[in-house]
């Protein structure tokens, strides 16, 4: 946990999101919350993520998510020093994934 974002506020905001049960949830909680541009960005974000932890190269990452040199190094910078939140999600997404494809 970073104790630079650590704080009440930061804590009641990552407890609202918890309570969020759908994506629809998400959307409008999100859409309340951030700009357009805001929650883009953070998408945005995300797929970098993913792309670069799946072994995509810069260029390739570029092209396909339009996403700057700057942003694709700052999320390969975090996926490489930061706290692994990135690494949380992907392993929960694919043991989520195995477990619906289970119930198919």
């Amino acid at each position: 946990m970073n104790p630079k974002i650590k704080n009440s506020n930061t804590d009641s905001l990552f407890k609202a999101i918890l309570t969020l049960k759908t994506v629809d949830e998400c959307y409008a909680f999100f859409d309340d919350l951030c700009t357009i541009s805001e929650i883009k960005a953070i998408a945005q974000r995300y797929v970098v993520a993913k792309m670069l932890d799946e072994g995509e190269i810069y260029n390739e990452i570029v092209e396909r998510t339009g996403a700057s040199t700057a942003t694709i190094s700052r999320v390969n910078r975090a996926l490489n020093y930061g706290s692994d939140g990135y690494a949380l999600t992907f392993s929960r997404l694919k043991e989520q994934n195995g477990k619906e494809g289970e119930d198919a």
